[in-house]
């Protein structure tokens, strides 16, 4: 399965416990198969505003909401490729769109508003619709994931991830760093996103039920962002 660049699907969300993982794992393999990319580290750089409103907006759980990241598949390198994103979220079904540069050129243009030079589409005009319309947008935070993805055997548009060390920083923001931070999950969990678009399979409804995977709201941006604001909470503000 290649990268796509454009998405329009429903992500559901579960945690995991290890027990769960390794028995929906086996359960799987009659239906899913993993990628040709297999085990992937996965790094964002998401963009916010100097008041964090992109993810605040978010934690509201809102209608609406959309959020702009950079992306890189293990280490970027200045000449390698990365994925410019924009992800919004509407009524429950999440449309994504993406286009792919070198990380110098990406960064130049997120960080600088320098033009990417040969490189004009609309997913691009929409892109820097968003930057003008959220003014002084700026890397926020880095997260990073080990992530295997899986397509269905019968029906490819069925996907799902598991991430694993789930990690946020505020530091270092750059993806030409191995990946580091500080810890989103227990451990020992995981999370399992289930991308359809349209009805769950009644194999997978199944499983999900006999293992008691409950479904959950979970953003790593969300709750690393939440983690932050934690931190910055003195034990005098915490007792109050």
């Amino acid at each position: 399965m290649d990268y796509q660049d454009t998405f329009k699907r429903y992500e559901i969300k579960y945690l995991l416990s290890p027990r769960q993982k390794k028995e929906f794992q086996k359960a799987m393999e009659r239906y899913m198969v993993l990628d040709r990319y297999g085990r992937t580290t996965i790094q964002n750089i998401y963009y916010d505003t100097p008041n964090w409103q992109l993810i605040r907006t978010s934690l509201e759980k809102p209608v609406y909401k959309e959020k702009l990241r950079l992306r890189s598949y293990g280490v970027a390198k200045p000449d390698g490729t990365v994925f410019i994103e924009i992800k919004k979220k509407y009524a429950g079904v999440v449309y994504k769109r993406r286009t792919s540069a070198t990380e110098a050129e990406a960064m130049a243009y997120l960080n600088n508003g320098i033009k990417i030079a040969g490189h004009e589409d609309q997913i691009l005009r929409e892109i820097d619709y968003f930057k003008n319309f959220y003014e002084g947008l700026k890397p926020a935070m880095v997260i990073s994931y080990e992530r295997e993805a899986f397509y269905g055997k019968e029906d490819p548009n069925l996907r799902m991830t598991i991430d694993e060390n789930i990690l946020w920083r505020d530091e270092d923001l750059t993806l030409r760093k191995d990946a580091y931070g500080t810890a989103v999950l227990k451990p020992g969990e995981s999370l399992l996103e289930i991308k359809i678009a349209a009805s769950m399979p009644l194999w997978l409804s199944y499983e999900l039920n006999r293992l008691e995977i409950r479904q959950t709201s979970f953003s790593k941006y969300g709750r690393a962002y939440e983690m932050k604001q934690n931190e910055e909470i003195t034990p005098k503000e915490r007792r109050a």
